[in-house]
């Protein structure tokens, strides 16, 4: 057996080993921040500057008025018919438009929905980022891919400074599904021309709620 095939061989055995590879893992260096340094003021600001640059609308509200929030959104955005996770608490939504809860729809039904309205599972400011964990509470990837609108509600609570303080917290999401979004869907690809909605929503609308 030649020396570099051994040498191959070896490596695998030796990250088969959970233990070796942990050693390992432990043993990089991080000398980056880890922490963020933003007051809770400061981080919202940033966060809400990062999305505007993106193309998003950005609205706050309290908890108690998120139901008025939505409402208000969509009728500025000329929404009825709106598809819904599973698991938004029925007092988020307003009265006033037909919400639909996704329970396995085909992309049909999705792409005729005039949107989607979900809630997320982390927001980073630094990078203007919403995680978005892909469970009951959250819905599945193709709800807020397919459909060309997404209202998403983001708590403050949610919201952290800096992309290592986000991976520590999805490390407890497991293997659950995730997708990142910062701003609508766009792509410059074809002739270097921006293109929006080509991968997901054309049109990303966030509320924060305090």
């Amino acid at each position: 057996m030649s020396s570099a095939k051994e040498e191959i061989l070896a490596r695998i055995r030796a990250n088969g080993e959970k233990d070796s590879r942990e050693a390992e893992y432990d043993g990089i260096a991080r000398n980056y921040r880890q922490t963020g340094t933003l007051s809770k003021d400061e981080r919202i600001a940033l966060l809400a500057d990062r999305l505007h640059d993106y193309g998003c609308a950005v609205h706050r509200c309290p908890e108690a008025e998120i139901a008025t929030c939505v409402g208000d959104v969509l009728r500025g955005r000329g929404k009825t018919h709106l598809l819904i996770t599973p698991e938004i608490p029925a007092d988020w939504l307003p009265n006033d438009c037909e919400l639909l809860a996704d329970s396995g729809l085909g992309y049909d039904e999705l792409d005729r929905a005039d949107g989607v309205l979900t809630r997320c599972a982390l927001a980073i400011a630094a990078t203007g980022t919403i995680v978005l964990r892909h469970a009951p509470d959250t819905g599945r990837r193709a709800l807020t891919l397919v459909p060309d609108y997404h209202l998403c509600i983001v708590f403050e609570s949610q919201m952290v400074e800096l992309v290592p303080e986000a991976m520590q917290q999805m490390r407890a999401y497991g293997r659950a599904p995730l997708t990142t979004i910062s701003g609508p869907s766009a792509t410059s690809d074809i002739e270097m021309t921006r293109i929006q909605g080509v991968h997901g929503p054309r049109t990303l609308d966030i509320i924060f709620v305090k």
